[in-house]
This record gives structure tokens, C-alpha cells and sequence, in this order.
């Protein structure tokens, strides 16, 4: 990548500083720059439509189940820089972005039971959740719990959606200059234009761009990334709409940082050497990158005032390239580091799909129904190139060392090989309905019905292990019922039944012949949940509470009588309550705050022939609190404080290693110097706490120290 995005940008932002205000006979929409606004804005969102809790367009408060919408306003509030840190927002989320293994935990699952979208699109592969700048993000939405009836297998613990921005019936602008600790230099721009047309037949198109540059607070490590979405939005009459999407996301890594050794003896509470907090045990010249080319077509057509039809086609284009040696461990005098884990990785994963859909607002016995259904049809396929050393590279001076070039390590050479394909050809057919059966009381159904194909084809050496090729074929069928019950004006109640499915061992993109010839059939999720959404103190307040039990079964778990085997016999269960509040007290303040609490635990499972049923699953926490603060001091200035608690989580299934609860601090201070420009201040981890994000066996993968920015924002 090549710095002229960023200084494209710049010049963008300068320009538009230097810009006269528009004359009032241009009548351009004003352009509000939430979050550094003196109008303060802490309810909860319950009542914008949400596509990823239902295809029928309900709103939160409509719908039987956990909803979270975290949209612009709250993103630009809350400072969060990138995708993992919107997840702040969803109660009960944690996220850590280690290089190879993008972890989130949601009401007491990992990455492998979490369905992560963009813009409805399951990718099928964890690691194509590398976090994002947010500029080029207009909302994030959540649904709590099995959910695979929506979007497709892999969602027992939940879905989480990344929706970009594409282009609206305005014009507007806005553009961001940041500057940091750490080297951070970072400049976005977006712009929204009407490009032709008249009266209901118009063109508009939008364009954002952002680059970031930056040192790390690790040794020797730095990134560069670049985003850039642009769409354009055809209204072809009254009733056709077309988006044409295309999105890049650009990002370089240099000397990426895999994580602190751990202090022997590693048992029991895990310790790092507080002199290694900030060395990094990576080779001289470790990469990460990686390259996605987005490309969407949306139609739109409203055929009457009850029926529409949207179909998306969609092409997903990703290359990553891995470098690096990426396993790190004290010797027991603790006088030493071992450096192990060498990896040459390089992936090339191609993703083409069309889903047609239709809804339907009609009646049934003469009350409302309303209908959504439709047909999704995808092939994603994934070739990975690895190259691995069992071998360790010795050791080096914990504190005063020097590493290799990564292709000076003897037996390793830049030639990639291919090792396998790995095919995964999806096709569903899904139903969905809400009857209103009494008219405070509303029925809502989903069925969705998936045949997957995976195919498997070794580019290596063929054995009995691994065949020249082999498939499996997976025909899930999952649902969801539920009841929505209107207590009163602004509050309701609900209770719903929900099922999911996804790979025992992971995602199928990228299955071994192992997995594919041992898990038959996908794992089994259930869900049963009850809560309320409501609003009160004259409309002043919202609130949210939902408690939970979910249940997976299916797990693979290791043969008790023979352990070089594995079974579908293993089961894990989470059970738990999630609670949210935001107030609007008076316009100066707003107070947002959510809490969960969640007992995750095998029941049935086995590790080296010992059974660990009773166990928390690694690197889930028992609790999550947020709290968010905003404070109008005067008309210009705002003031925030952000709150963050996460429990104590373990490194390992039997619990034998574990992180203590941490406390993180955020604040921040904004200034309106005109209606159209403000200057942003923010402090991140202000108390400078020492916490891990990820725990392993090992290594601890630790959260960043305190950093402060500054940004200039300006609309036009």
C-alpha cells in the first residue's frame, strides 16, 4: 500500500475547512456530528427496524428475542475506532483481534458458534472479521442466541451484523483528521451527492475513505490500513431502487504482535514479567496482511403496497498472508524465552452468492400477518497455502535481544504449496411470519431449511488420512417461535423457542480431512428466552432485561474408550441474564449502561481421557458491565466517561489457568468550535490497566495501554 489515500484525505478535509458555508438558496440538509453535539442521546434504540433480528423489518421491541442496534450516533459518541470496539455496545460481547484467531465470546460462546455478517453476507470463516476502521460503518445490530433460521448455520451464540454505509437521497460531507499516541496519524472523508435525475428517477452517490497509520505500543510493530466503501444508489421510478456496492479493506501488519509469555509456574493465577509487557518475540520482518474486495447489487422492486422483492448478488474476493513465528514461552527459571510456532500461511478464499427475497403485508383470518421468504444461494471456496516448522529457534534474553529475518530460519522457504480445497455450496429456502392472534399479541415463526455441500480436495501427498478427495453433505433445518406480548404503550413482554446448527469443530471453509470424515453432522443448538423492553420516567428512560438457557449438543469430544478418537456425544450449556438501560435524565446528560451474567459449562465433555463436565469454556467471562457517561457542560463542550468491567476468564478447558476481572477507563472531551467543525479528545484505558484480552496456555494476548488522539471533524 502506498500512503497517497491518506494524503488524498487530508487534502479532502483541508479544502472543505477552507470552504464558505453554503448560501441559504443551495438548501443543503444539514449535517449533524453526533456525539460531538451538545444534545445529548442515551435511550436506547427500540424502535428502528432491524434486519438482522428479523427479515421482516420489526424493531427491537417487536421482536421475541435479544436485539442490539448500535447505530452512527452511538458510534461516534463512544469513540470507537474500529469494528471490535462498536462490539462494547452489545451486552455480555467480548473481542480480541490476535492476528490468527478473531475471538468474540457472546452469551457464553466462541468465534465458531458466532455468525459475524456484512451487510447480511455470511463470509464462513472467523478470521474475515479482522476489525475495521468504523468510519465506514453506519450501524452494527446483534441478535442474542441461536439464530441460524435468519442467516444460515454457525449461530448458537449469536449473529452480529456490520452494515456499511451506502448512498442516501442527500447531499452531505463530512471528513476527520486524527493524530495520536503511538505515531497515529489517520484521515477519513465521506461524501454523499445526488449525480443526476429528476423527480423519482435520481442518482446518488456516496464515497468514504479512511487510512490509518501507526506505530504499536509493541516493540517494533506497526500497521498501515486502508477503507474505502462507494456505492450507487439508482431510483429508476416509483417503485425500482438499485445499489451498486463496492467495498476495499486493505491491511499490513508489520512484525504483528502474538502475545506475552506467561510466568512459570503457570497454574492457577497467570503472571506476566512486567518488563516484557511491551516486547515483542515476532521475527525482524513478521507480516500479517490482507486484501478484500467487496462487490454487491442490490434490486429493489415494490410491487404493490404489500409486496416487495430484494435480491442481492454478491462477490467476496479476500488474500492473507501470514509470516511469522508465533509461540512464545518462558524457561522454568524464568530467565529465558523459547521461540516456537513457525508459520508461512497464505489464503486465497473466493465467495459468490445471489439471495432473492420477498415480503408480504396481508391478513390471516382476518387479522394482520405479515410474511417474509425467500432462497439464498452461495459457494465459498478457500485454498490455503501453509507452511509450518515443528522446530523450536532456541531461546533469547527475555529483555535484551535481537531476531532473525523470517526466511533465514534454516528449512524455510518463501514457495508457497497448496495444501487442500475446501468447497462449501450452500443452498436455503426460509419462511418467516408475524400473526397478530389478539390485538396485544403477536406470533412470530421462522423456518429456515439448508443443504450443504463440502468438498474436500488434497493438493498434497495422498493416504488413507488424506485422500486424493472427499465431501460430506449437511441438511440443517432450524427455527424460531415466539410471542410478543404489549403490556401497555411503550412496554412489552416476550417469550420464544429458538434452534441453530454449526461445525462441531469450527467453520467448514476451512475443515481438515479429519473433521469432514469424523463429525457427521452438525452440532445442535436450543434456546429458551424470556424479557421485557419498556420505557418509562415519562419517556425519559428504556430498558431492556432477558434471561436465557441455551443448550449445544453434538460437540466432538473425545472417545472414553479409545483417545485417539473423537464422538458427537459432547454437550455444552449457558444459562444467563442480560439487562440494559439508557436515560435521557435531562438534554445535558445521557447514561447508558448494560450488565450480563452468564454461567457457561460442559456437560459432557472429555480431554485427555478426563472428563471435564462442570468446566467454564476458555476465555469466557462470568460477567460484563459497561456504563457510558455524557455530559453537555455548555452548548460547545461535552464531556464523556466510559466504563468497562470484564470478569475472570480461564485459558483452558479444565481451568487450570486464569486471568483475574479487570476495570477499564475511557474518557473524552469534544468542542464545537463552529456548527460545522469540533475538535474530539479521547483517553483510552486511562488508568493504563495491565489486562489480556486472550488467555492461552502460554501466552497472555494483552490489551493496549493508555493511549489519547485528537481528532478535527468537519461537515460540508
Amino acid at each position: 500500500m502506498t500512503s497517497s489515500p491518506f494524503h488524498a484525505a487530508a487534502l479532502a478535509l483541508a479544502c472543505a475547512a477552507m470552504t464558505n458555508p453554503a448560501r441559504a438558496d443551495e438548501a443543503l440538509p444539514t449535517v449533524e456530528i453526533t456525539g460531538t453535539a451538545p444534545r445529548a442521546n442515551g435511550k436506547l434504540n427500540l424502535d428502528t427496524a432491524s434486519a438482522t433480528g428479523s427479515r421482516l423489518g420489526l424493531t427491537p421491541r417487536e421482536t421475541p428475542a435479544s436485539v442490539t442496534l448500535v447505530d452512527r450516533a452511538m458510534i461516534e459518541a463512544r469513540g470507537a475506532q474500529d469494528t471490535q470496539e462498536i462490539l462494547r455496545a452489545i451486552p455480555g460481547v467480548t473481542a480480541h483481534n490476535a492476528p490468527g484467531n478473531i475471538g468474540v465470546s457472546y452469551r457464553g460462546f466462541g468465534s465458531g458458534s458466532i455468525s459475524q455478517l456484512f451487510n447480511g453476507i455470511n463470509v464462513q470463516y472467523a478470521i474475515a472479521a479482522r476489525p475495521v476502521d468504523s468510519w465506514i460503518y453506519d450501524r452494527v445490530e446483534a441478535i442474542g442466541g441461536p439464530s441460524s433460521f435468519l442467516f444460515g448455520a454457525g449461530a448458537v451464540g449469536g449473529t452480529i451484523n456490520y452494515i456499511t454505509k451506502v448512498a442516501e437521497r442527500r447531499d452531505a460531507g463530512q471528513a476527520q483528521v486524527r493524530l495520536g499516541t503511538e505515531g497515529l496519524k489517520e484521515a477519513s472523508i465521506g461524501l454523499n451527492r445526488r449525480i443526476g435525475g429528476a423527480g423519482d428517477d435520481g442518482h446518488y452517490l456516496r464515497i468514504d475513505l479512511n487510512h490509518r497509520n501507526a506505530d504499536s505500543w509493541i516493540d517494533a510493530s506497526g500497521a498501515r490500513s486502508t477503507q474505502l466503501a462507494a456505492s450507487l444508489r439508482s431510483e429508476l421510478g416509483a417503485r425500482w431502487t438499485h445499489t451498486l456496492a463496492y467495498e476495499l479493506q486493505e491491511e499490513d501488519v508489520k512484525r504483528p504482535y502474538w502475545g506475552t509469555p506467561l510466568l512459570n509456574p503457570v497454574a492457577g493465577r497467570a503472571r506476566i514479567d512486567p518488563a516484557t509487557r511491551f516486547k515483542n518475540y515476532n521475527s525482524a520482518d513478521g507480516v500479517y496482511a490482507q486484501r478484500v474486495h467487496w462487490l454487491r447489487s442490490v434490486s429493489e422492486w415494490r410491487a404493490s403496497q404489500q409486496l416487495e422483492f430484494t435480491n442481492t448478488a454478491y462477490a467476496y474476493d479476500a488474500v492473507r498472508d501470514y509470516r511469522n513465528v508465533e509461540s512464545y514461552r518462558f524457561n522454568p527459571a524464568n530467565t529465558a524465552v523459547a521461540r516456537s510456532g513457525i508459520l508461512l500461511q497464505h489464503h486465497e478464499q473466493r465467495l459468490l452468492g445471489d439471495r432473492l427475497d420477498a415480503t408480504y403485508k396481508g391478513a390471516l383470518a382476518g387479522r394482520r400477518s405479515d410474511w417474509a421468504l425467500g432462497v439464498d444461494v452461495s459457494v465459498n471456496q478457500q485454498t490455503r497455502f501453509p507452511n509450518s516448522l515443528a522446530a523450536t529457534l532456541g531461546s533469547v534474553d527475555p529483555y535484551d535481544f535481537a531476531t532473525e529475518r523470517f526466511f533465514d530460519i534454516p528449512g524455510m522457504s518463501p514457495a508457497l504449496r497448496a495444501d487442500r480445497d475446501n468447497k462449501v455450496t450452500t443452498r436455503a429456502a426460509y419462511l418467516e411470519n408475524r400473526t397478530a392472534v389478539a390485538p396485544s399479541l403477536h406470533l412470530v415463526t421462522a423456518l429456515r431449511h439448508e443443504r450443504i455441500a463440502l468438498g474436500l480436495v488434497n493438493r498434497r501427498e495422498i493416504s488413507a488420512a488424506s485422500p486424493a478427495s472427499f465431501e460430506r453433505r449437511y441438511r440443517p433445518t432450524t427455527g424460531r417461535a415466539g410471542l410478543v406480548w404489549d403490556l401497555a404503550p411503550g412496554a412489552s413482554a416476550y417469550a420464544q423457542y429458538a434452534t441453530a446448527a454449526d461445525p462441531p469443530s469450527g467453520v467448514l471453509s476451512t475443515a481438515s480431512f479429519a473433521d469432514v470424515r469424523n463429525n457427521s453432522e452438525l452440532t445442535t443448538g436450543r434456546q429458551r428466552e424470556i424479557g421485557a423492553k419498556l420505557d418509562f420516567w415519562q419517556g425519559k428512560g428504556s430498558a431492556t432485561v432477558a434471561a436465557y438457557r441455551i443448550e449445544r449438543k453434538n460437540i466432538a469430544s473425545q472417545d472414553p474408550d479409545n483417545s485417539a478418537l473423537t464422538v458427537l456425544v459432547g454437550e455444552q450449556s449457558a444459562k444467563g441474564v442480560e439487562l440494559a438501560l439508557g436515560l435521557q435524565p435531562t438534554r445535558q446528560w445521557s447514561i447508558q449502561a448494560n450488565l450480563t451474567r452468564v454461567d457457561a459449562q460442559y456437560e459432557r465433555y472429555r480431554q485427555g481421557a478426563v472428563s471435564l463436565a462442570g468446566k467454564t469454556p476458555a476465555n469466557t467471562p462470568r460477567g460484563v458491565a459497561n456504563l457510558w457517561l455524557g455530559y453537555a457542560v455548555t452548548p460547545g463542550i461535552k464531556a464523556s466517561v466510559g466504563l468497562r468491567r470484564v470478569g475472570r476468564v480461564y485459558a483452558d478447558a479444565a481451568n487450570s489457568i486464569d486471568w483475574p476481572a479487570y476495570t477499564l477507563l475511557d474518557l473524552g472531551l469534544s468542542y464545537q468550535l463552529s456548527g460545522d467543525v469540533a475538535l474530539v479528545g479521547r483517553v483510552r484505558n486511562a488508568a493504563d490497566r495491565v489486562h489480556a484480552v486472550n488467555l492461552g496456555a502460554n501466552m497472555a494476548y494483552l490489551g493496549a495501554p493508555r493511549t489519547a488522539d485528537l481528532a478535527l471533524r468537519v461537515a460540508f
